[in-house]
C-alpha cells in the first residue's frame, strides 16, 4: 500500500482491546482509534511503531481523584507537574478536585480561573469536579452547565477552611438539587461526631493516629450517604473507601437499586498499618491506611464488584507540612502522593493474587471513565481517543522519589520494588514528551 492511510499505526503481539489481549494493529487518524485489525494486515501510516515483545499496549488510564491545588497553593502541586507525573504513569486523563486550590471550585468564577491557569500547561487531558459547600446551592446548576463532572462534599472538616463541610441534611438538600439535572455527588464519608469521640491522634505512633480515625466514622457516614441517595434518588459516589466493614451495606444498597458507586486507592490496597514506621508521616491520609486483614477484604470487594474503581487520591503538599522533623501524625498534612505510581503499585499486588492485567486496567481506566461518563476514554476501542500507555509488565524497578515528576519529593513508596514500567504514553495519538503540553481541558459530555 503506497497511500498513508493513518497518522499513526501501532503494531504488537499484546494489544489490550475490549476483547482482551491479542496480536493487533491499531490505526489512528485525527487523534481517534479508527482501525483495529489482526497483526500482519499491514496497515500503513505516516508513523509506524512496532512494540517490543515484552510490551503491552493499554488504553490510557483515567484518574478521577487528583488534587492539583493550582492556583493558590501551587507550591503544593501545579498542573504542569501533576500532568507530567500522570503521563509518566500511563494516566492520560485526570479530573481535578475542587480543593485545595484558592479559590476552591465552588463558583463558576473559581472554575474559570482554574481553567485559565491549566489551559496551556496540561500534558494530559484535565477535567474538573465542582464543590458543594454550605451556601453555594445556587451555584451548582451553573457549574454543571459549565461542564464540571459532578460535585464533591465533605461530611467533616475538609482540612482547609475555605472548603467547609456539609451536614447530612445539607448534603441531602444538595443531592435533591443535583437529581434535577442528573449530576453526581461524590462524598468524603467520615463522621465528625465519631471522630470527636475517638482518641486524640497526637505523637509519632501510627497506631495512635489509626485509632483517631476509626472504621466506625467511615461506616456511619457511608450509611448516611446511602440513605440520602435512596431518599432523593440522586447518584452518589463514595470516595477513597478504606473501611472494609462498609462493604456489606454498600453491596446491599446496590442490590436495592440505590445509585451508588465506590472507589478505593492504591495505598489502601498495597500498604498496611502493621508495617508503617513510627513518625512516617508520608503514610498519613484520611481515611487512614488500615490493617492487613482490612486490605484483603478490600481486594475481595473489588473482585466481587462492590468497589467499582481504583484512583489515586493524589493529595500532595510541601515537605514542611508533613512535619518530617517531628513525625507527629496529628500535625502532618494528610495525603499520599502516588499519581505516577498507581498502575505499577496495583499490578505488583494484583499479579501476586493471580489477577490479570486486563482486570487491573478495567478498574483504573474503563471504570473511572464510566464514573465520569467519559464515553471516549478508558478503552482501546474504535471511535475512542487514541490515548495509550506502552507498558512492560515484567520489568521491575525501585521507586526513587527524586525521579518522580510530581512537585514535592515525598511518597510512602520511596525505595519500594515494583513490577511494571510505563515506557511511553500517547495522548490522542501523540507521544507525550514532557516538554510540549498537548492536553485539553475537557467538560462533562464532551471537550
Amino acid at each position: 500500500m503506497s497511500e498513508e492511510r493513518f497518522d499513526l499505526v501501532i503494531r504488537g503481539r499484546r494489544i489490550l482491546t475490549t476483547a482482551g489481549i491479542a496480536a493487533r494493529e491499531v490505526g489512528v487518524r485525527g487523534g481517534k482509534i479508527v482501525a483495529i485489525e489482526p497483526l500482519g494486515n499491514g496497515l500503513a501510516g505516516a508513523e509506524v511503531i512496532e512494540l517490543a515483545d515484552d510490551e503491552t499496549l493499554l488504553p490510557g488510564l483515567v484518574d478521577t481523584h487528583v488534587h492539583v491545588n493550582e492556583p493558590g497553593r501551587t507550591e503544593w502541586e501545579g498542573f504542569a507537574s501533576a500532568t507530567r507525573a500522570a503521563a509518566a504513569g500511563g494516566v492520560t486523563t485526570i479530573i481535578d478536585m475542587p480543593l485545595n486550590s484558592i479559590p476552591p471550585t465552588t463558583t463558576v468564577e473559581g472554575l474559570k480561573l482554574k481553567r485559565e491557569v491549566a489551559e496551556d500547561q496540561a500534558f494530559v487531558d484535565v477535567g474538573f469536579w465542582g464543590g458543594a459547600v454550605p451556601g453555594n446551592k445556587a451555584e451548582l446548576r451553573g457549574l454543571h452547565d459549565e461542564g464540571v463532572f459532578g460535585f464533591k462534599c465533605f461530611l467533616l472538616h475538609s482540612g482547609v477552611d475555605e472548603f467547609p463541610h456539609l451536614d447530612a441534611d445539607e448534603m441531602e438538600e444538595d443531592m435533591a438539587e443535583l437529581k434535577t439535572f442528573d449530576s453526581l455527588m461524590i462524598v468524603h464519608a467520615e463522621d465528625s461526631h465519631a471522630i470527636d469521640r475517638a482518641p486524640h491522634p497526637g505523637g509519632d505512633h501510627y497506631s495512635t493516629f489509626l485509632a483517631s480515625r476509626p472504621r466506625g466514622a467511615e461506616n456511619k457516614a457511608i450509611a448516611e450517604v446511602i440513605e440520602r441517595a435512596r431518599w432523593t434518588g440522586a447518584r452518589a459516589h463514595i470516595l477513597h473507601l478504606s473501611s472494609s466493614d462498609a462493604l456489606p451495606m454498600i453491596a446491599s444498597a446496590k442490590r436495592d437499586g440505590v445509585h451508588l458507586t465506590v472507589e478505593t486507592c492504591p495505598h489502601y490496597l498495597t500498604l498496611m498499618a502493621e508495617e508503617i514506621p513510627d513518625g512516617a508521616t508520608a503514610y498519613k491520609c484520611c481515611p487512614p491506611i488500615r490493617e492487613a486483614s482490612n486490605r484483603e477484604l478490600l481486594w475481595a470487594g473489588l473482585q466481587d464488584g462492590t468497589i467499582d474503581c481504583i484512583v489515586s487520591d493524589h493529595s500532595p503538599s510541601t515537605l514542611d507540612l508533613k512535619d518530617l522533623e517531628n513525625g507527629d501524625f496529628a500535625v502532618a498534612w494528610g495525603g499520599v502522593s502516588s499519581l505516577q505510581l498507581g498502575l505499577s503499585l496495583i499490578w505488583t499486588e494484583a499479579r501476586h493474587r493471580g489477577i490479570p492485567l486486563e482486570q487491573v486496567v478495567s478498574w483504573m481506566a474503563e471504570k473511572p471513565a464510566a464514573l465520569a461518563r467519559l464515553t471516549n476514554k478508558g478503552q482501546l476501542a474504535l471511535g475512542y481517543d487514541a490515548d495509550f500507555a506502552v507498558f512492560a509488565p515484567d520489568e521491575a524497578y525501585v521507586v526513587d522519589v527524586s525521579k518522580l515528576k510530581h512537585k514535592n519529593p515525598i511518597t510512602p513508596y520511596d525505595g519500594k520494588a515494583l513490577s511494571g514500567v510505563v515506557r511511553q504514553t500517547y495522548l490522542r495519538g501523540t507521544l507525550v514528551d514532557g516538554r510540549t503540553p498537548t492536553g485539553k481541558l475537557i467538560r462533562r459530555g464532551g471537550v
